[in-house]
């Protein structure tokens, strides 16, 4: 386990990020100039929470990645432990207690006894190791098996040469015994993620592809009806879940074109829950107030305007002819102006980052990354020094991103920065799970994404980014020193030596610029004025057990 010292340096550091985006963004009441209502005691049961979400790529757990698939499925699906949707603390879910022994290797979670499936079978032991193993089995094409690269045996499965996880052994029908290839202190934040819920096996091999599209989860919310693309995702509260009731009927997840459609839907009362779109931040405060803590909406305090565990970068390919070369890579960062893209787009609610590890993880350090600031003279230097005097002899960059959610603003503002120095580039937008395809595939050049916390430690923002052959390492890096840096760091159990390490790691990797940090996120989102003790968290989920709608 953990220490109780480093739990209380991590609730501490999210307490410190709260108060710092109340002070760095002013806040003000309603145009009318009445003061902002007050959450009651007296909550009301019902109603359908209308919320935007762009089309995903998954929602079933084998593959849950990104933002949009894993709002859906952690409302359908718990995991083993939950993270407080404030401070980031780890707490019960599935799991009603876990321990670890004295090097974190082994690992024992005891269930909640008598928790179901939405189709009214028990949930046990036994559903975890399948939907463990089904994300292991290389058949199955998971791109996020790295969440258990950890456990006894997975590299076995990844190769071939197992078709079960070694590590994992079913005590007994509620008792988990989580045996890892080497000490992994954190391990506990690990399985909080969405995508490590258990899966009734039957149901699921009766029909994938049904199952893909109307996935039976164990979380306090089932699925309505087969998931339409492009359209929504509808679920209803689950009424025999084992924890907290929700107060809310059900949720309507829709898919809009883009963020501006849904801002004008949200406008017209159709949407309880949307981003705001670029330019329209402080205007949205105006109108709708701004929550004092940046992550709770209440009527007249409607603008969420909190630190996300979130970092934009710009992707670069390492295995392209003219980004394979770290020196154009670093002139590439050098000549972003990262405050004007704060300034620009985002109303400066946004922060230019220095590093890949946001604020608010434990371990986050300025200057993580050498070149991750703005000088565009020593940019034209290292790219003169690299043979590339002025950008002559440089093709055109291709920028590639998904629609829909304001990127090319951004983009553009990268484009510019960019011919100061001397490189031409184009953009070129598509659909988002069509972009993660050439993403996966490494078949873009340079592009964008961005990161938010699985579970909020320093490893998950190097691990799975930077580790040779991990899904998520987009950028195709590969650096045997930072691997077996990234493998030592897993193992140390000592929390200061740990994320030390860390630290090291990270500025290593900076060293080598595979990829630009351009800003640390925050929120820019904007409930309805019926919506009561709704909470954004800092890792980008809504908590959707604790909120409630004024009827």
């Amino acid at each position: 386990m953990l220490s109780v010292r480093y739990r209380k340096v991590l609730a501490l550091l999210l307490s410190l990020a709260l108060v710092m985006s109340m002070a760095a963004i002013s806040g003000c009441t309603p145009d009318d100039g009445e003061p902002a209502e007050e959450p009651t005691d007296d909550i009301q049961m019902g109603g359908t929470f209308k919320f935007y979400i762009s089309q995903p790529a998954f929602i079933d757990p084998v593959n849950l990645q990104e933002s949009e698939g894993t709002q859906v499925g952690q409302a359908v699906f718990d995991s083993l432990v939950t993270f407080d949707p404030l401070t980031s603390e780890v707490k019960p879910a599935a799991a009603e207690s876990w321990e670890s022994n004295d090097d974190a290797t082994v690992w024992t979670f005891r269930l909640v006894p008598g928790a179901k499936f939405h189709n009214g079978r028990e949930v046990t032991a036994q559903d975890f190791k399948y939907a463990w193993e089904r994300i292991c089995n290389p058949d199955n094409e998971s791109e996020i098996s790295y969440h258990l690269s950890a456990v006894k045996g997975y590299d076995e499965m990844q190769a071939g040469e197992a078709t079960e996880l070694e590590g994992v052994t079913v005590v007994d029908d509620t008792t988990l015994e989580v045996t890892l290839s080497y000490a992994f202190a954190d391990f506990e934040y690990v399985v909080g993620h969405p995508a490590l819920a258990p899966v009734p096996q039957e149901e699921v091999e009766a029909d994938p592809a049904a199952f893909g599209k109307m996935p039976i989860g164990n979380g306090p919310f089932k699925m309505s009806e087969p998931w339409a693309d492009d359209q929504y995702v509808k679920v209803e509260k689950f009424d025999e879940y084992y924890g907290q009731e929700p107060y809310i009927d059900g949720i309507d997840f829709m898919i809009l074109a883009d963020q501006d459609t849904a801002y004008l839907e949200f406008q017209a009362g159709n949407m309880d829950f949307v981003q705001i779109p670029t330019g329209q931040i402080q205007a949205t405060i105006d109108e709708y107030g701004e929550s004092p803590d940046g992550y709770t909406s209440n009527p007249g305090e409607q603008t969420i305007l909190g630190t996300e565990q979130a970092v934009y970068f710009i992707l670069l390919n390492n295995t392209d002819e003219v980004l394979q070369d770290a020196e154009v890579r670093k002139a590439f960062s050098l000549a972003i102006d990262r405050q004007a893209i704060c300034d620009t787009i985002f109303e400066g609610t946004r922060i230019p980052a220095s590093g890949i590890v946001p604020e608010g993880i434990v371990g986050f350090q300025e200057g993580g990354f050498e070149y991750s600031k703005y000088d565009p003279e020593a940019a034209k230097e290292v790219l003169a020094e690299a043979g590339y005097p002025e950008g002559e002899g440089l093709p055109v960059i291709k920028l590639e991103y998904n629609t829909g959610s304001g990127h090319e603003d951004i983009l553009q503002l990268v484009q510019n920065d960019l011919k100061a120095i001397g490189i031409e580039s184009e953009l070129a937008g598509m659909e988002w799970a069509q972009y993660l395809d050439k993403l996966d595939a490494k078949e873009y050049q340079s592009g964008r994404l961005g990161w938010i916390a699985d579970y909020p430690i320093m490893d998950n923002f190097l691990y799975p980014l930077f580790k040779t052959g991990s899904g998520d390492n987009y950028s195709a890096y590969t650096n045997p020193e930072v691997d077996a840096m990234l493998e030592e760091a897993r193992k140390t159990v000592d929390d200061d030596e740990r994320v030390e390490l860390y630290q090291e790691i990270e500025k290593k990797i900076g060293e080598d610029a595979p990829l630009i940090p351009v800003m640390y996120y925050r929120h820019t989102r904007v409930a309805s004025d019926r919506v009561m003790d709704g909470i954004f968290s800092p890792n980008g989920l809504f908590h959707f057990e604790s909120v409630w709608l004024k009827q």
